[in-house]
């Protein structure tokens, strides 16, 4: 079983599967040790890593293709990978479903904000037409030249139209050849409960810490029914407090030990990077 057939049977399964978001390889490494059976190419991240600055429209397929590459080099497991809007129209989408296809995603996500966007827990969002929105979707559908490959289609319509605007389009998504579906920034707590009874497709809630929608434990949401459960950026805001409290010891004591429980170990930090079997290798070749 590859895996996009892997990514599929998980999320058929609606048993809320927990998906942390990657940012770049090495976080990748660490997803997958732990683990978790897929991960997601998170563009908030990837923006927030690599630039320094905030989830507005800053990231282009360029950067989402080279950390999407990477990381199918560093890991084994199923890709969601964040395509927000699709970088331009229905012709763009395109390009972006073929270029991330080659660079080894399994799912692409594609959301319906007027460009450039902002992240789904920001003020200020703007969705395009119902019929703009779909013609992506169906542009999406039609590029992949693996029929495995799957697409998930986000609306962000509950911030402007409402609760039910935001479920029709969902629907419209699904009739256009979405795989999965996904319901952005819900507020309520009823709205989450009730998106699964609503819709038919698998669907995947985002758990954004600190966010606007209200946080379930993810065994409460594989009982609703949902295929995915969303932790975009745990292991981003995990790795900036972690980084805040070791270089606040450093400042202050001049020093941090490795026995400080601060710091990854140098052992640990060689066995994730994959030291021992590149050791293998230049003994093999050397």
């Amino acid at each position: 079983m590859n895996t996009k057939q892997r990514l599929k049977q998980l999320v058929e399964a609606r048993n809320g599967l927990i998906v942390p978001g990657a940012f770049n390889a090495l976080s990748a490494r660490v997803v997958a040790d732990l683990g978790f059976q897929a991960l997601y190419v998170t563009g908030a991240g990837v923006t927030n890593m690599w630039f320094g600055m905030p989830d507005q429209g800053f990231m282009g397929l360029h950067e989402i293709a080279e950390h999407t590459a990477r990381i199918r080099d560093a890991v084994d497991v199923p890709l969601i990978v964040d395509a927000d809007t699709g970088f331009g129209n229905a012709l763009n989408v395109v390009h972006t479903v073929r270029t991330l296809e080659r660079a080894g995603a399994d799912c692409i996500q594609l959301e319906d904000q007027v460009a450039p966007k902002r992240c789904g827990h920001f003020a200020g969002k703007e969705v395009i037409s119902t019929e703009e929105a779909v013609g992506k979707i169906k542009a999406a559908a039609d590029a992949r030249r693996d029929a495995g490959f799957l697409i998930m289609a986000r609306t962000d319509a509950a911030a402007t139209h409402g609760f039910e605007a935001a479920v029709e389009r969902a629907q419209k998504f699904a009739e256009a050849g979405a795989d999965i579906l996904f319901v952005e920034a819900v507020t309520r707590a009823e709205e989450v409960r009730a998106l699964p009874r609503r819709l038919d497709k698998p669907q995947l809630m985002n758990m954004v810490i600190g966010g606007k929608t209200p946080i379930f434990n993810a065994g409460q949401l594989g009982e609703l029914g949902y295929g995915i459960v969303l932790y975009a950026n745990a292991a981003l805001q995990g790795a900036v407090a972690g980084m805040q409290k070791a270089l606040t010891v450093l400042r202050d004591e001049k020093e941090v030990q490795e026995s400080s429980g601060l710091v990854t170990p140098f052992a640990e930090r060689q066995r994730l990077v994959g030291k021992p079997a590149w050791d293998a290798l230049e003994k093999r070749y050397g």
